[in-house]
């Protein structure tokens, strides 16, 4: 396909989703709202089998020909979002860490708000939300970039009621989401009005090498060769990270030698931060008690690399170091652990909803 059919198909396909602001879509129910939409394929999504959950919280399972496999889409609608068929919501998209799967996404604060829509995609248990230079890898099709920022976005905008605006239109992600986050916004500011990483790898460059090698090492499945190679009782066929490819197949060679991982440096967030102004950054992390056993440790030297970035900047944005996660819930002990990150969405959702609002 050439670039410019390409540049075409695209036009096209938001063209669709920006007429279907017209309709009213997802209109009062029939069956009163207790089953899922019906949301039809299109934008290259096909849904395999129907959707899972109820009215306001479930997921579709589709295929699509940009990343091999199915993949799930979890869907969180407002409260309210049946009683008036005339409304219209600014939407949420929560990028999930490594390895989880949208399905898994529970916390309660994305649950609780009723001013606007949350969609979840998959990102797999390592795609590093981009579309990877080498596509010919037992994985198949890895080109995330183009399943969320081409296919997802239109999709939802198509066929549920969404203020498809940039101002309406928030990304936010925690670890390996919250990479995913800061790069989509990045690369699409036209499309997101805010961005905010919880606990995110957003120093992927040479200063952050241990969170560069731990991106590595999930791409390799470098956990379950050293089971493999270890005495112990753990199993290297329960790797999530199965089977590993070569070092080189998401952003080429990884290697501060000769500018040779200049990819590295192009998708890095933190080298990349003035392509943000304009966009309300929200950034959460933690200290890991310390101890550089916990990756918490190392996520906070990139939050604090970037905040540093920002400042040379001038740019605005909202901070928080919990440390050691004492003042910040009951869950939380600073670690890179799930009762922070609901902690920190617990104060996300109801700033993103002022930033809508206002």
């Amino acid at each position: 396909m050439t670039r410019t059919s390409l540049w075409w198909r695209t036009v096209v396909a938001w063209t669709v989703a920006a007429v279907a602001v017209i309709a009213p879509v997802g209109s009062a129910r029939a069956d009163g709202g207790t089953t899922p939409p019906n949301l039809p394929d299109g934008f290259g999504l096909t849904q395999v089998g129907p959707a899972v959950g109820t009215a306001h919280d479930f997921y579709l399972t589709v295929t699509t020909p940009q990343v091999s496999g199915e993949q799930h889409i979890k869907v969180i609608l407002p409260r309210g979002y049946y009683d008036d068929p005339d409304r219209r919501y600014p939407v949420l998209y929560f990028l999930h860490g490594s390895p989880d799967d949208p399905v898994n996404q529970t916390y309660p604060a994305l649950s609780m708000s009723d001013q606007m829509i949350t969609v979840i995609p998959d990102g797999g248990a390592r795609s590093w939300y981009a579309n990877w230079l080498n596509q010919n890898t037992v994985l198949g099709a890895q080109n995330w970039e183009n399943f969320h920022l081409n296919q997802v976005i239109p999709f939802i905008d198509a066929n549920l009621r969404t203020i498809a605006t940039k101002k309406s239109r928030a990304i936010a992600g925690i670890s390996m989401g919250g990479f995913g986050a800061f790069h989509y916004a990045q690369v699409r500011p036209d499309l997101f009005g805010q961005t905010a990483s919880l606990s995110g790898d957003i120093d992927l460059s040479a200063n952050s090498m241990d969170l560069r090698m731990a991106v590595v090492a999930s791409v390799t499945d470098a956990m379950g060769a050293m089971c493999a190679s270890s005495s112990g009782s753990c199993d290297p066929n329960d790797s999530p990270y199965k089977p590993g490819v070569d070092s080189d197949a998401l952003f080429g060679s990884p290697y501060p030698v000769f500018n040779v991982d200049w990819r590295w440096n192009q998708v890095d967030p933190s080298q990349h931060m003035d392509r943000l102004k304009g966009i309300g950054i929200s950034i959460y992390t933690g200290d890991g008690g310390g101890s550089p056993v916990d990756m918490e440790f190392w996520v906070s030297g990139a939050s604090k690399n970037v905040k540093a970035r920002m400042d040379a900047l001038g740019m605005p944005y909202y901070y928080v170091n919990y440390g050691d996660g004492s003042g910040w819930g009951t869950e939380c002990d600073g670690s890179h652990s799930a009762g922070c990150w609901a902690q920190s969405l617990l104060d996300l959702i109801p700033r993103l909803e002022r930033a809508f609002a206002s």
